[in-house]
C-alpha cells in the first residue's frame, strides 16, 4: 500500500510539472495555470491560504466536494509546493475518475490498485480479528480446563484427582500437590477417628465396671448411711463420663451421618441445673428456667446436653451472688448470669482452647492493669475447654452462639438453634 501511493504520487508529480512547463510556454507568465482535465497551477502568491498552510514539496490529498451536473461529489485534490528558478508555485490536481481513465491510464491504473490494497486491507484486519477472537477463546478454554477440571475434581471428593497427576502442566504439578496433601489429610483423619474409637472402647470398659462396682456397693449399705451420698455421686459421674465420651464420639462424626431426633430442650435445661447445682452449694445464687411451654429441636440429646452443660457450669462457677437464669424460647437458648463477666482483654480469645479467665496472686493469666480487682483472688478449676467445645459443638450442628456483656454485670450466652 505504501509503494502504490509513492508511485502515484511520483506520476501526479511529473504529470503536473510536465503541465507547468506547457502551460508556461504556451501561456508565458501567468498568476493561475488552468489545464483540463482537472489541472490548476497557482503561483505562490495567488494560491488559496489553506493550500499554502498545507502544501510541501510532498504530494498530499485532501477531501473536497465539487460541483458537477450531476449534483455535487466527493473526491481528492492533489497537491504540492514545486521551487522553479526561485518562484514558488502550487501544483493541484483534481482525481476523477472519468478523467483519469481517459486523460492518464496510468494514474487509473494505480487509483483502482489503490482501491483493491484499501478493501484487502479492510477485509484482512476483520479476519484478523475474527481469527484472533477465535484463537483467543480456544486458547482461553484449553488454558482454563485444566483448571476447571482439577477444581471439579477436589470438589467431588477427589475421585478424579489421580487422572490428573500424570500431567506435565503446571496443572498436574498442582494436582499432585493437592492429592499428597490430601493423602496426607486423611490418614491423619483416620489415626484420630481411630484414636478416638479406641479411648471410647478402653473407657467403656472401665466406666462399667465402676458403676456396676457402686451399684453393688449401694445395695449393701443401709438406708440411712451417710455414705449413700459417695455411692450415688460415683454412679452419677460415671454416667456422665460414659455420656460425654458418647458425646464427643457424635463430634468426630460427619454431621449428615447424625440421626437428629426431636429432643425437649427444657428437659435438658432443667436437668442440667439439677445435676450442676452442687457447684452453688456455698452460694447465695439462685437458678431459674423460664420457659412459656415446651420447647423442642432436632438434635443429638447428648451434644445439646453437653453445650448447655457448660455454659450453665461456667455461670454457676463464676457467680458469687444473684442469680442465674436459663431462659428458652421459640429460636433461642439463653444463659444470663450476675458473675464477674469477661474482661475485653478476653474477649478476642473466648473459644480459643485452653484460655481461662484465671488469676491467683501472682500467678497471672492476665495482667492486673486489664483484670478488675474483682479477679485478683478468684480461682476456678478448669481446663479452659467449655466454650470451645461448645463453639465446636455449634459449629457441627450448624447453630450459632453469641456473647453479651450485661450492663450491670455478667455475661448471657445465647445459643440459636432456629
Amino acid at each position: 500500500m505504501y509503494a502504490e501511493m509513492r508511485l502515484e504520487q511520483e506520476l501526479v508529480k511529473a504529470r503536473l510539472i510536465q503541465q507547468l512547463a506547457l502551460s508556461q510556454e504556451k501561456e508565458g507568465k501567468q498568476p493561475v495555470y488552468i489545464a483540463n482535465p482537472g489541472i490548476k497551477i497557482y503561483d505562490y502568491d495567488s494560491a488559496p491560504d489553506n493550500l499554502k498552510a498545507m502544501a510541501t514539496d510532498t504530494v498530499q490529498e485532501t477531501p473536497v466536494t465539487v460541483n458537477t451536473e450531476e449534483g455535487n461529489i466527493r473526491t481528492n485534490l492533489h497537491f504540492f509546493l514545486y521551487q522553479q528558478n526561485n518562484q514558488s508555485y502550487i501544483l493541484t490536481y483534481l482525481e476523477d475518475s472519468a478523467m483519469v481513465m481517459k486523460s492518464y491510464p496510468v494514474l487509473a491504473i494505480f487509483e483502482q490498485l489503490e482501491d483493491i490494497f484499501v478493501n484487502a486491507l479492510t477485509v484482512a484486519v476483520i479476519l484478523s480479528l475474527l481469527i484472533a477472537a477465535i484463537f483467543s477463546q480456544l486458547s482461553s478454554r484449553q488454558i482454563t480446563k485444566p483448571l476447571l477440571d482439577l477444581k471439579n475434581a477436589v470438589e467431588t471428593n477427589h475421585q478424579n484427582l489421580t487422572q490428573l497427576t500424570h500431567l506435565p502442566s503446571e496443572v498436574g504439578v498442582l494436582a499432585r500437590a493437592i492429592d499428597e496433601k490430601n493423602q496426607k489429610l486423611e490418614q491423619y483423619l483416620k489415626r484420630e477417628q481411630l484414636f478416638t474409637g479406641d479411648v471410647s472402647h478402653e473407657l467403656r470398659t472401665p466406666l462399667t465396671i465402676i458403676m456396676g462396682a457402686s451399684e453393688v456397693l449401694a445395695s449393701q449399705l443401709a438406708d440411712d448411711s451417710h455414705l449413700s451420698e459417695f455411692t450415688n455421686r460415683i454412679s452419677n459421674t460415671a454416667k456422665e463420663t460414659s455420656e460425654i465420651i458418647t458425646a464427643l464420639l457424635l463430634l468426630s462424626r460427619a454431621p449428615e451421618k447424625l440421626d437428629t431426633p426431636q429432643t425437649s430442650i427444657n428437659n435438658i435445661a432443667v436437668n442440667e441445673a439439677e445435676r450442676l447445682k452442687y457447684l452453688l452449694r456455698y452460694k447465695s445464687v439462685t437458678c431459674t428456667v423460664v420457659a412459656e411451654q415446651e420447647y423442642f429441636a432436632y438434635v443429638r440429646p447428648e451434644l445439646l446436653k453437653m453445650a448447655l452443660g457448660n455454659l450453665i457450669k461456667n455461670a454457676f462457677q463464676y457467680t458469687d451472688e444473684g442469680e442465674v437464669i436459663i431462659s428458652i424460647d421459640a429460636e433461642k437458648i439463653t444463659v444470663t448470669d450476675t458473675g464477674l463477666g469477661i474482661p475485653e482483654a478476653l474477649m478476642p480469645l473466648l473459644y480459643e482452647r485452653f484460655e481461662r479467665l484465671e488469676q491467683q496472686h501472682n500467678d497471672t493469666q492476665f495482667d492486673t492493669e486489664v483484670l478488675s480487682t474483682g479477679y485478683s483472688s478468684y480461682k476456678v478449676e478448669g481446663t479452659g475447654l467449655g466454650l470451645s467445645i461448645v463453639q465446636r459443638i455449634m459449629t457441627h450442628m450448624d447453630w450459632k452462639l453469641t456473647h453479651q456483656a450485661n450492663t450491670t454485670g455478667g455475661s448471657t450466652f445465647s445459643i440459636y438453634y432456629q
